[in-house]
């Protein structure tokens, strides 16, 4: 039987530190950092890990809000999307995540780009 994206990813030692560094890299973003210029990075990286734990199979720990409530609106255009997927393989490589489980991931974030661009 297949290990779940949650173990494959390293789970949640390995996710936090994905998650981490996917916060630095959009912080560092042009196209996406001044979303984050009045942020808490240490509760951003929380919730990023927590969410993406749930998501990947993991405990459910996660207690923020659903995709749409997040980033309602937001006015997220298409553009910003993609930077946030380019940051996440960006995070993923710095992991030495696999290509699979990358294309896993991507799948996921992308199921919610409905909920989160706006138009």
């Amino acid at each position: 039987m297949m290990k779940s994206l949650y173990e494959r990813l390293g789970g949640t030692k390995g996710i936090t530190k994905i998650a981490s560094d996917l916060t630095d890299i959009h912080m560092e973003n042009p196209n996406i950092s001044a979303r984050y210029a009045n942020s808490d990075p240490v509760a951003v990286k929380n919730s990023v890990a927590t969410f993406f734990i749930t998501g990947t199979g993991g405990p459910n720990n996660y207690v923020g809000q659903d995709m749409v409530a997040a980033h309602r609106g937001m006015n997220i255009s298409n553009d910003e999307f993609v930077a946030v997927l380019d940051d996440a393989l960006l995070a993923l490589d710095k992991s030495g995540v696999q290509q699979r489980e990358k294309e896993e991931v991507l799948a996921i974030l992308y199921g919610m780009k409905s909920d989160i661009v706006y138009g």
